[in-house]
């Protein structure tokens, strides 16, 4: 790959053996990928994925392989005092109305180079090419004695980003200095994301027949006008220059009533909120029992928490407030990010953001550990019939992985190579 046109350009420094082993592995990459989306790995049902990237990473010769209590495989790599952390969730969501999709959504299809099924582009491309990119570092006589990597598959992302990370970070992988998240990035390099929170509102009212509705109070009535006020609400919410603008999106309704022939006698609706720089749970919740609508029904709200079984037996509890996290451009993180860009690939990656939410609520926004992101495909396919991953994208994510510690080491004063 030529060196990119822009900014930059004359610092690049292509050193070729990251790519060329990478290429090398770039068919057992795309294969071990096929397996990965072949096999499905719905949250809290991903123990049959976990195996098999444990069994690859054994074959790859890591030093370690475990799995934790609650279901994620970690590989280990070298044993020095940096440790840094390489993350991809490995669960999905489901396929949704299986007739959208023009391939079999868990049988792996190539065409025109391009990988389809679903979690190719969220988040197996970058498990493959981790799993292979660490790996690489041993082939190629990196001092690994330096830094200790570790490759995580996390569970349970899809149903609640950031619970399965952060208790790798507080329980197997303490003193972690930074962290890689491999969601799709389109092979730039991320340095945050809106954070976000679920809420409940709800609105009691008093049931009656539906032959005499001026018995009863119908609490579906009574949510009317705040429902219209949170769609105004919308509009009025803050935006920042980099992250962009909060959000409050009505995502469900749903009513209590004796039957089909009565008043309702409640009435709940869910909100996803984004939060944008400067916002947080409390800032959020205060907007929303602060509406006029809310105090005139005498509403309640209330912010959501999540109960997750993982397929081990273990159940882990967090209420569902997901931080806003960004780190500056300037950062060592991100500057080693780059570096491993121009190093591995030849090439000035752009430092960008991404729209949906990551593990990052949790590496950075609750343990406030430097976290970027870098992976391959792009974003905009994630949890779509059109889910998919260009092969050509995998050598090139394997070689930055590969090319990263040592890019890290040296741009934060610990000497590379």
């Amino acid at each position: 790959m030529p060196p990119a046109e822009g900014p930059g350009r004359s610092a690049v420094r292509l050193e070729e053996r990251f790519l060329d082993a990478a290429n090398g592995e770039s068919e057992r990459i795309g294969r071990f990928l096929a397996d990965l989306v072949s096999t499905p790995s719905l949250s809290r049902r991903e123990n049959a994925v976990v195996q098999r990237i444990g069994e690859e990473m054994s074959a790859l010769g890591y030093d370690e392989v475990v799995i934790d209590d609650f279901g994620s495989v970690v590989g280990r790599i070298g044993d020095g005092p940096v440790h840094i952390v390489f993350d991809s969730h490995i669960d999905t969501v489901d396929v949704g109305d299986p007739a959208s999709w023009r391939t079999d959504p868990f049988r792996a299809t190539i065409e025109g180079g391009v990988l389809f099924g679903r979690g190719a582009s969220d988040n197996k491309a970058a498990t493959a090419a981790m799993v292979h990119g660490a790996a690489l570092i041993k082939r190629l006589g990196v001092d690994a004695s330096r830094f200790t990597l570790h490759v995580v598959g996390t569970v349970q992302e899809e149903d609640c980003d950031g619970l399965a990370l952060e208790y790798l970070l507080k329980n197997a992988i303490p003193g972690a200095e930074v962290v890689v998240l491999g969601e799709a990035t389109n092979l730039d390099v991320y340095r945050g994301h809106r954070g976000r929170a679920e809420f409940a509102v709800h609105t009691r009212g008093r049931a009656a027949h539906a032959s005499a509705p001026d018995r009863g109070v119908n609490a579906i009535y009574r949510m009317q006008p705040i429902i219209e006020q949170i769609e105004r609400l919308n509009g009025q919410l803050a935006s920042d220059p980099f992250l962009g603008k909060g959000t409050i999106v009505l995502s469900k309704i749903e009513a209590q009533t004796p039957s089909l022939n009565a008043v309702p006698d409640g009435c709940t609706i869910y909100l996803d909120r984004r939060l944008t720089i400067g916002e947080d749970v409390e800032s959020a919740s205060a907007e929303l029992e602060s509406l006029e609508a809310v105090r005139k029904g005498e509403a309640t709200v209330e912010l959501l928490s999540y109960h997750g079984t993982a397929y081990t037996g273990l159940t882990l509890s967090i209420d569902k407030y997901f931080p806003t996290w960004v780190i500056s451009e300037g950062h060592p993180a991100v500057q080693a990010g780059v570096e491993a860009a121009r190093t591995s690939l030849g090439r000035t990656p752009k430092v960008g953001r991404w729209v949906f939410s990551t593990n990052g609520v949790s590496s950075a926004g609750r343990l406030g550990i430097p976290t970027i992101g870098f992976g391959p495909a792009n974003e905009v396919y994630a949890h779509t019939a059109e889910d998919q991953c260009p092969l050509d994208h995998l050598p090139l994510a394997a070689a930055w992985y590969a090319a990263f510690p040592d890019a890290y080491l040296a741009v934060s004063g610990r000497g590379g190579g």
